[in-house]
């Protein structure tokens, strides 16, 4: 209470929609309540006609603000010899806004600070609503924690059932010090032992290695998930990452493995090794035998009497799916980091996707909110023009785009399909999650839904505390009359562009040039996840590690970024265009969304697995499936269909597609009508596909590091400036002028 000068002010002029309402403002340790007793007539106007008795009394109203949704305030004082009333004016992460006139500057002045100090200035996540919210009945009776079972649903799947699935859980990360992002349980391919896992996670960004994360039920084709590798420019390759690799594209059909990665149909010089050979090899690298011999086994065990080897992923189209911009990508290998070299994944193709980073993502929201930010003092509809530039369903587009292209691998083409961007827990996340709602009719249930937010989302380590930036951040807060209009893109805004949301060309090749900077001493050069310039400090704080005892918790603004936010609105692309297939509702998504960063349940208050246990959030908050499985009546959908499957149907197949060139503003999310922020049928069009499917990559004429790849045209946009780029950093390969590998890199993007 210390923190609130002020608890209740009267005579409070509220304006939203450009209606002006006169009541009280309240303000408790979790909320900011106003409340107002409407008249008679406008009692009437918004609401149906009142029975004769509730007409004499209006009904009052109140208005809840939690703290943590509060996405940017203004202050605006006057002196007292004006004749304006002092203002503040509120944004709200949930598309909320509106403005509070005060009749005393000095009571608008308490009511900021007191904001202020209880939005983002309470030092510790514990001290968020979640942890003092006590709920009534029925909900009070709901253990929402309970609903996702990771063995149970790794069991639905069909994992460990049996060895004809291929499938085994790896317990070693029960303690989470092999990946601490990861969860505790890691299904695995039943050939691979966790000896050549623990080597493997080595080759792998914060060692999150390929795991399954989705198996078909019908042709044992999955989806895996990883980071990326740690090739970089010298091309670094991984034999126990690739024999991972190797194994899951052969787990449909367990009886035929890979006998050798590098061969294809014929070897390539120097590829037929001895085991003895493969084994000092190794030997000297650091690699243990216990490796070599698992390998040795899984070699042994793929040979059929009487029949030549078979190289796995010849009869199939497996794939392995970056999906960052190719630029982005091949930037990172200037940090130790990058792709995978396709001659070393032989058995599989690379699809780059172009899906940007993080920091666009937050810019593109920033443009939309600058275009519906009146909406409290004015009741115009937003700004189309500001809209159509923010380039949002652009990027809602090429989410349905790239689950598209992975549903399809797995449901027409019967292959196998693995997805990574940088760290993998931001992008992977929503296209893994996407393309198995696509695929399963189950995740499409509000159960279903449920347990893929847990496995994809939660288990996998989405980094919900960086991204939600739910204990708020001072930039937010604004004083003085330059306030009046709100910021622009470029300014406070919490989705706004911070350290790195410019051009993502030159976002990678700052990266680079700060890494090898020789005048840098310090560890500035670590890249985070999309490839964002942090500390060393920074970077050990985004990988899950949690603050230590008594540290000051901050939000970081440019660690924000609407992730979670674009696959609701992806997911809602899928239920409108496909309205009896789903059996929850719009609503359900919406109030989703607004629990998001309402911090009343602690669900989404930290980053990864280990932090929720670490902290001890399953007995000391809610989940907040409580919420929704107290009150499931009201996130059911109508029209769903029982969600029976008849393949001979139309409309009721298993599988379903999203229509990319049909996406559509989601205006019950912003407070809008349909016709305001849609008009008259407003899609993309064919835009969708610009800057999806940056690049296609196979093996062919890679032989090594720094030598051109085999690229199919994706229409990059100046790939001939990054190769420019990266080769004026002085960096040259051996025997190699710089001339010659600024042209390598160049046929390398192109």
């Amino acid at each position: 209470m210390d923190r609130i000068k002020i608890s209740r002010v009267e005579d409070v002029q509220i304006i939203r929609r450009g209606v002006p309402v006169t009541g009280a403002l309240h303000l408790t340790p979790h909320h900011l309540i106003f409340s107002h007793t409407p008249s008679p007539s406008i009692s009437s106007r918004e609401q149906p006609l009142p029975s004769a008795e509730t007409a004499a009394v209006p009904r009052p109203r109140e208005l809840w603000i939690t703290y943590p949704i509060i996405g940017h305030c203004t202050f605006r004082p006057t002196p007292p010899s004006s004749f304006l009333s002092s203002s503040i004016r509120l944004r709200c992460r949930d598309f909320t806004f509106v403005t509070f006139h005060f009749s005393s500057d000095q009571e608008a002045r308490d009511v900021y600070e007191s904001i202020k100090a209880l939005t983002c200035r309470l030092g510790r996540i514990e001290k968020v609503y979640a942890f003092t919210y006590r709920p009534l009945r029925p909900e009070k009776d709901v253990n929402g924690w309970i609903i996702y079972d990771a063995e149970k649903e790794w069991k639905r799947l069909g994992v460990g059932e049996s060895e004809g699935k291929g499938w085994r859980i790896s317990r070693i990360n029960i303690d989470y010090k092999f990946s601490p992002t990861y969860p505790a349980l890691l299904p695995v391919p039943s050939v691979i032992s966790d000896n050549v896992i623990n080597y493997a996670g080595k080759y792998r960004s914060r060692a999150r290695i390929p795991v399954l994360t989705y198996l078909h039920p019908l042709n044992n084709c999955t989806i895996s998930r990883s980071s990326q590798p740690l090739a970089g420019f010298r091309g670094n390759r991984s034999i126990q990452d690739e024999r991972l690799v190797a194994a899951i594209f052969a787990s449909s059909q367990p009886k035929k493995h890979i006998k050798d990665v590098t061969r294809s149909g014929g070897s390539t010089p120097g590829s037929e090794r001895s085991h003895s050979d493969l084994a000092l090899s190794m030997e000297a690298s650091g690699v243990g035998m216990g490796v070599v011999e698992d390998i040795a086994s899984v070699e042994s065990s793929s040979e059929l009497p009487g029949t030549e080897t078979v190289v796995y992923g010849a009869q199939q189209h497996n794939l392995i799916v970056d999906a960052r911009p190719t630029v982005n990508a091949f930037a990172m290998q200037a940090v130790g980091l990058g792709s995978e070299n396709m001659e070393n994944y032989k058995f599989a193709t690379k699809d780059y996707l172009g899906i940007d980073n993080i920091h666009v993502m937050r810019d593109s929201l920033a443009k939309v909110i600058d275009a519906i930010k009146d909406s409290d003092i004015t009741p115009l509809p937003p700004n189309q023009e500001l809209l159509a530039k923010s380039g949002w369903l652009k990027h809602i587009s090429g989410l349905l785009v790239g689950a598209d292209r992975i549903a399809r691998q797995i449901g027409l083409q019967h292959s196998h399909v693995l997805i990574h961007c940088s760290d993998g827990w931001d992008r992977t996340s929503q296209l893994s999650a996407l393309s198995q709602i696509c695929l399963d009719p189950y995740y499409r249930t509000l159960e279903g839904f449920i347990v893929l937010v847990e496995k994809d989302w939660l288990s996998f380590g989405h980094m919900f505390r960086h991204r939600s930036g739910h204990l708020s951040s001072e930039k937010w807060f604004v004083t003085q009359s330059e306030g009046l209009v709100g910021p622009t893109v470029g300014g406070n805004n919490p989705f706004v562009n911070a350290s790195g949301g410019g051009n993502p060309l030159e976002n990678a090749l700052l990266s680079a040039k700060g890494f090898f900077n020789k005048d840098n001493g310090s560890r500035e050069s670590m890249v985070d996840s999309d490839g964002e310039m942090i500390s060393h400090n920074e970077s050990q704080k985004s990988a899950g590690v949690p603050p230590a005892t008594g540290e000051r918790e901050i939000t970081k603004v440019k660690d924000t970024s609407p992730v979670f936010h674009q696959f609701l609105d992806a997911t809602y692309q899928l239920l409108y265009q496909h309205p009896t297939r789903f059996e929850f509702n719009e609503r359900f998504l919406r109030r989703l969304f607004y629990h998001l960063y309402s911090c009343q349940y602690g669900t989404f208050l930290y980053n990864s697995e280990k932090e929720r246990l670490e902290s001890g959030v399953k007995d000391k908050t809610r989940s907040v499936w409580d919420y929704f499985v107290s009150r499931r009546e009201q996130f059911l959908n109508d029209r769903y269909d029982g969600g029976a499957i008849d393949e001979r149907k139309r409309g009721r197949e298993r599988l379903l597609f999203p229509r990319p060139d049909e996406v559509r503003w989601w205006s019950e999310l912003f407070g809008r009508t349909d016709e305001e922020m849609n008009g008259r049928g407003t899609t993309l069009g064919n835009r969708h596909s610009d800057g999806i499917a940056t690049g296609l990559e196979i093996s062919g004429t890679a032989t090594g590091a720094g030598t051109p790849r085999t690229f199919i045209d994706g229409g990059l946009g100046g790939a001939t400036g990054l190769a420019a780029g990266i080769a004026g950093l002085g960096l040259s390969v051996k025997g190699r002028s710089p001339s010659a590998s600024r042209r390598a890199m160049e046929v390398e993007m192109q």
